[in-house]
């Protein structure tokens, strides 16, 4: 019997060897049904560890009376039941919200919108965005402290103006029936430069054929503006006008450091935001501060829909 030559040996056991088998794990995480769950499993965790579990436990918070001494008392629906049937401040900041947000919006976005179709047209917008980009930038503290001084009785470059032309000097953030005038005033100020970036960005995807063709027809820059441009920046319009009713609704930073943190005088600024901000952590009512979250929730949502429901029914998608 021959000898099998020593160099052959190991070529005759690769050619007769059985292949291995990946492991099932491997081969279902190259499907492409797992492999984005996978690379997704990171912000999900995130979002569930961060959002969902805090979500589910301030609704049961907000079924309890805590305050974050003693553990907490399960008492059903009575902080709902409490807000909404007896509680009279609540009611008066729910208004004050519904007033800012409405206000904010009638004044803010046509402004956004005007301004941004103007500096379109203008040299040198980059430095325009610039300009009105910065009080979005700028810490709310910071904003609140030089309006505080704008607005002042007595000290306030607004007043002194007014006093220098022989007209009277109110006070803006002293008067109930002035100060959420103002403070409106200074979060469409603080708002105008991201609306104003959001028009801007709807203005241009519009074609510049339809404007060439309106103005060889003999459109006026007026006419143009009502007849192209507004109904061709509904999209973008509708955007805007949600984004900002919801952060309207929710908003109360700018409250707390106008009116150092009482949403005076009397309660003329008091939203329902700052009102649940004072009830958790100045008065550690948890349970009623997690039923007026869910309550403001279920507001936005509301609004939302029926936002979307009316623009809809006008041919905005």
């Amino acid at each position: 019997m021959t000898d099998i030559p020593s160099q052959a040996v190991p070529l005759a056991l690769q050619t007769f060897q059985v292949p291995r088998r990946k492991p099932r794990f491997l081969d279902r995480l190259a499907t492409k049904s797992v492999a984005p769950w996978v690379f997704l499993a990171p912000t999900l965790a995130f979002a569930v560890v961060f959002f969902i579990i805090p979500i589910i436990y301030a609704f049961w918070i907000s079924l309890t009376r805590w305050n974050t001494l003693t553990p907490p008392v399960f008492v059903g629906l009575e902080n709902y039941r409490f807000l909404l049937t007896t509680d009279p401040v609540f009611w008066q900041t729910f208004w004050n919200t519904m007033y800012f947000a409405a206000a904010s919006l009638v004044l803010g976005v046509p402004l956004a919108m005007a301004l941004a179709y103007a500096f379109t047209r203008a040299k040198g917008q980059a430095v325009w965005r610039s300009l009105y980009w910065l009080p979005m930038i700028t810490n709310v503290v910071a904003v609140a402290y030089i309006w505080k001084f704008i607005y002042d009785d007595r000290y306030g470059v607004l007043n002194r103006t007014l006093g220098l032309l022989g007209l009277g000097a109110p006070g803006w953030l002293t008067n109930p029936s002035l100060a959420m005038t103002s403070v409106v005033i200074v979060f469409v100020w603080m708002q105008l430069g991201h609306n104003m970036l959001l028009f801007s960005a709807g203005l241009s995807n519009i074609d510049e054929s339809y404007y060439e063709a309106a103005r060889l027809d003999g459109a006026t820059e007026g006419q143009i503006f009502r007849k192209i441009t507004v109904p061709l920046l509904m999209p973008t319009t509708l955007f805007v006008l949600i984004t900002n009713f919801i952060t309207g609704l929710s908003y109360f930073a700018l409250m707390l450091a106008l009116t150092d943190g009482n949403g005076g005088p009397l309660r003329a600024t008091t939203t329902t935001g700052l009102y649940m901000y004072n009830m958790a952590f100045a008065d550690l009512r948890m349970g009623r501060a997690s039923a007026v979250a869910y309550i403001l929730f279920a507001v936005i949502l509301v609004v939302t829909l029926i936002q979307l429901r009316v623009f809809r029914r006008g041919g905005v998608e």
